[in-house]
């Protein structure tokens, strides 16, 4: 570039090269918006990951306070309990939503 070109050249704020950073961003450091969205590297057991909230307390859109489980525990037509994701498995927890009945006495029935 000639030195008239370098005069006339506008320098805008950009973010940094991500090669140029030192420090991992957002998705290298695997960071979601809620930290309960997380899945654990470690086995856990049904009963630890029923125990989980992906979010706690929080107000939803009608300014109701909610607390949204980080696995929703189902039963398996074999008997067995499943755990599934809120959000890796909410294409088979709305699966298994769409099955639900109620009995005349508003239990639930699979």
């Amino acid at each position: 570039m000639s030195d008239k070109n370098q005069e006339n050249q506008i320098n805008q704020p950009v973010s940094e090269d991500r090669d140029s950073r030192d420090k991992p961003d957002v998705n290298e450091r695997n960071l979601t918006a809620n930290p309960g969205d997380r899945i654990s590297d470690k086995p856990q057991s049904i009963e630890e990951k029923a125990k989980q909230a992906a979010v706690d307390d929080v107000p939803d859109i009608t300014g109701d306070r909610i607390t949204v489980p980080t696995y929703f525990v189902v039963d398996e037509p074999n008997g067995e309990k499943k755990a599934l994701h809120h959000v890796k498995d909410a294409e088979e927890i709305s699966d298994v939503i769409r099955q639900a009945r109620l009995d005349e006495n508003g239990n639930r029935i699979w």
